[in-house]
């Protein structure tokens, strides 16, 4: 039986692959994927804090509102107290939906990637059109806002259509962050070149853990602190990226951030001269030019 196989990339165990490092020789780089989401009223897809009800349902749509109105503006000012860089993963009809929001962020000198139009929807239900103008449209404000198009992209939903690589390769995107199967950034075979993968977290992702399996602020704060003590140890053998990902309208609720606090100020006060604490779109300029 021979498996359907995407031929994205070929297998590679991380043991056997060549050594290189991080800026001035550090081996694990942490980033942030703070995720800036906004959600259709009455209609679409969007996280659940409760099974939802008929349409509108208020309490769901109401719960992923308060991330932008609340929790992302603190964990805003957490990341300016505590000094942190993100990586911002912005829908672009955010800048309709929360004026300020994604602006905010880019004033602190923050990464601005790509995240789809919103996330009522998933780009890898369109055709290969519709998902061309999808990127071409998300693209096209983020650029008129920041004044320079993003050079990375994450799916609403990790959603991915079979041509997702090669339309975002094409429309000049540099690193994609979908693909969660590896600790190291891996070369993407496309139509017309390459795209590179920075790794995305699912296991360190609030939506995830909290969403999903129902796990608290308290157990979160805890794997992320589990996570960079074996990963800084490990990256002695091997260099590491550590990416966490977050949501304002999980992490951002004051019994969770305490937690999301903890583990942040855990990592600054471990941190030596192994760590980097970047933004994704920095490791793939770094690793572009290592040309490995």
């Amino acid at each position: 039986m021979r498996l359907k196989s995407h031929h994205r990339y070929s297998y590679s165990p991380i043991t056997a692959r060549p050594d290189f490092s991080w800026p001035e020789g550090k081996r694990l780089a942490i980033y942030l994927g703070m995720n800036l989401e906004c959600f259709s009223f009455g209609e679409g897809l969007g996280a659940e804090l409760a099974p939802g009800g008929p349409q509108p349902d208020v309490l769901n749509y109401a719960w992923r509102d308060y991330g932008n109105r609340v929790g992302a503006p603190r964990m805003l000012e957490l990341f300016e107290e505590l000094g942190l860089p993100a990586t911002v993963l912005v829908n672009s009809a955010l800048y309709e939906h929360a004026p300020g929001l994604a602006e905010a962020f880019a004033a602190r000198g923050d990464e601005i990637a790509g995240h789809g139009r919103s996330n009522a929807e998933r780009q890898g239900d369109l055709s290969e059109a519709e998902e061309r103008q999808l990127i071409a449209q998300a693209t096209a404000i983020l650029a008129q806002q920041h004044g320079a198009a993003p050079k990375g992209w994450l799916g609403p939903w990790i959603s991915q259509s079979p041509l997702t690589p090669d339309l975002l390769e094409e429309a000049g995107y540099e690193y994609l962050l979908d693909w969660c199967h590896d600790d190291q950034p891996v070369w993407m075979r496309t139509r017309s070149g390459r795209i590179l993968s920075v790794p995305y977290p699912q296991e360190l992702n609030d939506i995830p853990q909290i969403a999903g399996r129902k796990r608290e602020g308290h157990e979160f704060g805890d794997m992320i602190i589990d996570a960079f003590e074996v990963m800084r140890a490990e990256s002695t053998r091997r260099p590491l990226v550590m990416g966490i990902a977050l949501h304002g309208y999980l992490m951002g609720h004051p019994h969770r951030i305490r937690h999301l606090e903890r583990a942040l100020r855990h990592i600054l006060a471990q941190a030596d001269e192994r760590v980097w604490i970047t933004t994704a779109g920095a490791i793939n300029n770094h690793f572009r030019a290592l040309d490995l």
